[in-house]
């Protein structure tokens, strides 16, 4: 988990220093950085990860994917996401609070299937779940019920 969270706090230095940008296996592609917070702890973590606009251009809504990179469980963020339905984002160099929304059906696999479309991992990762567990597409838009403490 340390190696993991070192990893995350490298990107997230990045992505700050260079206004949302980052190198390496993320260079070019819409980056984001997820507030969320333990259901169980309380404590506040900063998650990077690519995302998909709603719009071109249009941050106020993105869509965000739980792969953890195919394998056989969900993220914790996306437990944390959905259990409390908010969180915050910081894209570019905005930050907001949003509201979570867990999609399904053919609105999820729409979406799903764009971003795998746009980035051919995203295939990889859906190929490797196949049979264990459908990823799951989270929707965040900019909303004002979090608690706005909490970034």
């Amino acid at each position: 988990m340390a190696e993991t969270s070192d990893w995350n706090a490298g990107v997230v230095e990045e992505f700050r220093a260079n206004e949302g940008r980052v190198g390496g296996p993320f260079e070019g592609a819409p980056m984001v950085l997820v507030h969320h917070w333990g259901r169980r702890s309380g404590r506040e973590y900063v998650t990077p990860m690519m995302y998909l606009p709603h719009e071109p251009d249009d941050a106020a809504r993105i869509y965000v994917f739980a792969t953890k990179g195919g394998a056989e469980t969900n993220p914790d963020w996306y437990f944390n996401l959905t259990s409390a339905g908010t969180g915050a984002v910081e894209v570019g160099t905005d930050s907001f609070q949003v509201d979570v929304r867990d999609l399904s059906g053919a609105e999820r696999d729409r979406i799903y299937a764009e971003q795998a479309r746009r980035y051919p991992g995203f295939a990889a990762y859906e190929r490797k779940a196949t049979g264990i567990r459908t990823i799951p597409v989270l929707e965040l838009s900019r909303g004002g019920d979090a608690d706005p403490s909490r970034t």
